[in-house]
This record gives structure tokens, sequence and C-alpha cells, in this order.
């Protein structure tokens, strides 16, 4: 199974795919980390290294079996429907789910008072959010919102839709 997890920065997408990683035991592949790994190593980012990085190491792991965290802002259709080809291209079931935080002072509170767990990775500022470019979804998929919740509860709605959409037991 992929969990295709996308949202802006600051939603609480990291903090809630990590924990449903931690649950399932799965593996997770957060693009940050990997353009972070590639700027380290003298690699310029400018367009879609990392997330086709994640892809391959995605596919690897499905194909022994494992089911996949991916934590990407998964901002356009192309990258969203890159993904659904992963799971598609072996034959497996997949989820799309989508963070949000509908509160916008919220939102910008937690863009202004967060600090980074990837060494010498710079967050986006709060303007930088705001302007980013963001497809809205085309698809049928789960939209968790985190305004107001605490991961626990978010986690427990994402488990909740799962199973609605007869996707987990």
């Amino acid at each position: 199974m992929l969990y295709i997890f996308g949202g802006l920065p600051g939603t609480g997408k990291s903090t809630l795919s990590s924990a449903l990683a931690r649950e399932l035991q799965a593996p997770y592949l957060r693009v940050d980390v990997v353009e972070q790994a590639m700027r380290v190593a003298g690699r310029e980012v400018k367009g879609p290294e990392g997330y086709i990085i994640c892809y391959e190491i995605a596919r690897q792991n499905l194909l022994i079996g494992l089911d996949v965290i991916a934590d990407t802002v998964n901002p356009i259709g192309y990258t969203r429907q890159a993904w659904r080809n992963v799971a598609e291209s072996l034959g497996l079931p997949y989820a799309e789910i989508e963070v949000v935080c509908s509160d916008e002072q919220e939102h910008k509170e937690r863009i202004n008072t967060r600090t980074t767990d990837i060494p010498g990775f710079t967050l986006p500022a709060w303007e930088d959010v705001k302007n980013r470019y963001y497809e809205a979804w085309d698809n049928d998929h789960i939209v968790i919102d985190t305004a107001h919740h605490t991961v626990a509860e978010s986690l427990v709605s994402l488990r909740e839709q799962l199973r609605l959409k007869n996707i987990v037991e």
C-alpha cells in the first residue's frame, strides 16, 4: 500500500505522515530529506530530481511487500499522478491524503515558530508558503484538517477516513 501525502508546508503533513509510518512500521520517504542530501552532496535542486528518487525508492520497497509513506508537498497534478503511477504500475492500492490547516492564523503561527529537523535545511517563511504555487486537487482523495487538532486526533481521523473508503480494515 502506498500512502501519498501532500499539502503546504506547516499544515502538519510531515508530523502526521511520520506518525503513520511509525504506527505501520513502514518506510518513510520525505522529499525534503532527499533534496537536502542532494544539496549537501553539491547538487543543485531545481526540478523533480528529489521526487524521482523518492518514486524509485518507493517502488523498490513496494516490490518487496512493504507499505510506503510518501511525504511531499505534491503541489501539482503531475506529481500526484506520478505517485499514483508507482502504485498502479505494480497493481497495488494507494491512498492520497491532503493535509490542510484551515485556520490561517494557526497555520501562520506554525510556520513562524517551527524549527527544522533536517540539518542545514531552510524552512520557508510565511510569505513563501502563502505565495507558493499549489494546484487544487482534481480527484477523490482524503483531506485531513489539522487545525485545532492534536497529532493523535488527526491520526484517528485519517484511520477513520481510510476505513470509510475501504482502504484499510
